[in-house]
């Protein structure tokens, strides 16, 4: 039996992963429930939410229904053709653009504002309301905005950019879509990444250089993880932990070239955020970053700096208020909200005011990272020859048998013992003299007197 088009342009539109798994937390449901009412086992609903699989058929029809009935409903379709014209629809196909200036933004601190398309049904989250508009890819700029506002710096991961994240990094599209080759899907990844972590590496750091080369360093190891970085939930969040924990590294003041920061900016407002956040300690300094400047929530924060929950509020609250000393406008805020968003405009505002270096390209990335990877393996290789040929040189030349060591003699009755070479004592040496000076006649030869 063929499953025709229509079934399929049929079947109900799911939200991303990371939004399957946040509806079914919020129902309280838990995976053996979900996999008891679709009819599967726990391992397929856990697949379903990390991106791996998706649904089809009926499953996909009562897996929607059950954690979200809004995307389920079915459409209703007429039962014969008649005569009479049909009422056009009041709902636009999903992928329909909204006009400009039409949208909702997204609440304060968690990224930048987005279009709900028309057609989506309400009650869908906006995340997943721009999924379904931009196909899961993110809306670009108009050619005519200037270029801070065509290259996002600080932008929130929304779910929309992480369900396409999850799709190409793996290298699987939907159906009837080229396969991406894992360097290709590196290559967009990194395209996409890359310069907005440089820019945040540089807000960590306060160093340029650094910045490059802990992005750089990220991404090779990305690439030499990849399998590994392909089908993780947030390969974006991956790599991004990994170019701060390799910036944070106190190692770099031992590096004359990493031991002092740059120059600040010379502008009095960004001045004062750049010496507020270098004088944060690293891990507040890295909280702050996360939340209101990559636009993280709470628990992700938590999580990625690998604390508690409440311990990363309190180095929020904490980093927010010794920020709030330098700049008089964050200090008058009236609300959190409000601060966040100031926080995350200034941030942005600082990042892209700065010269940061241009990543290299994705294939001298790829390319690095092999030759190190190569490296690593032939000074391994010769780690091991060489303590083959320790061992081997040290069976050779060691003794076959064992030899019991001679006990040391004693003297017995003043007269030296025989056992070989040995040191004369004060006593021998007087008596060897003796016999050296005296003549050998008669007794005193065996009897030599002493004076």
């Amino acid at each position: 039996m063929t499953r025709s088009t229509t079934d399929e342009a049929a079947a109900p539109q799911l939200p991303s992963p990371k939004e399957r798994r946040r509806l079914r937390e919020a129902k309280s449901l838990s995976e053996e429930q979900v996999a008891a009412a679709v009819g599967v086992t726990r391992a397929t609903v856990r697949s379903w939410e990390t991106g791996r699989t998706s649904p089809r058929g009926r499953k996909r029809a009562l897996y929607a229904k059950l954690i979200a009935p809004e995307l389920a409903a079915p459409t209703p379709e007429p039962a014969a053709p008649t005569p009479e014209p049909e009422a056009p629809t009041t709902t636009p196909p999903a992928a329909a653009p909204v006009p400009a200036g039409v949208g909702v933004a997204v609440p304060a601190g968690v990224g930048v504002a987005a279009p709900v398309p028309v057609g989506v049904p309400v009650g869908v989250p906006v995340a997943v309301a721009v999924a379904v508009a931009t196909q899961g890819h993110p809306p670009e700029a108009p050619p005519d905005a200037p270029p801070e506002a065509q290259v996002p710096v600080v932008v929130a991961d929304t779910a929309a950019e992480g369900e396409a994240e999850e799709k190409r990094e793996v290298g699987t599209e939907a159906a009837g879509e080229r396969r991406l080759s894992p360097a290709e899907a590196f290559d967009e990844l990194y395209a996409r990444t890359a310069p907005g972590l440089v820019r945040q590496a540089y807000l960590l750091t306060g160093r340029r250089a650094l910045a490059a080369e802990s992005v750089e360093r990220a991404f090779q190891l990305a690439w030499h993880r990849w399998p590994e970085v392909a089908v993780d939930r947030d390969p974006a969040g991956w790599v991004r932990a990994a170019a701060y924990e390799y910036a944070m590294s106190p190692w770099h003041r031992l590096r004359r070239a990493h031991r002092h920061p740059d120059a600040p900016p010379t502008e009095p407002g960004k001045q004062a955020l750049f010496d507020a956040l270098l004088d944060l300690p690293p891990a507040y300094r890295r909280t702050l970053l996360l939340y209101d400047g990559v636009g993280l929530d709470l628990p992700e924060t938590a999580a990625e700096t690998e604390a508690s929950t409440p311990a990363a509020a309190g180095r929020l609250m904490t980093a927010r208020a010794a920020v709030a000393e330098r700049l008089p406008e964050l200090a008058a805020a009236g609300s959190p909200a409000e601060q966040s968003a100031l926080l995350h405009d200034r941030l942005g505002g600082l990042a892209r005011a700065e010269h940061v270096p241009v990543p290299q390209p994705a294939r001298a990335v790829r390319t690095g990272s092999e030759d190190r990877a190569r490296l690593w393996t032939r000074a391994a290789i010769a780690g091991v020859a060489l303590l083959i040929a320790v061992t081997g040189l040290t069976l050779h030349t060691a003794p076959t048998h064992y030899e019991p060591p001679i006990a040391p003699a004693e003297r017995v009755g003043g007269v030296p013992p025989r056992g070989g070479p040995q040191k004369l004592t004060a006593q021998d040496l007087k008596l060897q003299k003796s016999l050296r000076e005296q003549l050998s006649h008669g007794p005193e030869r065996l009897l030599p007197q002493l004076r």
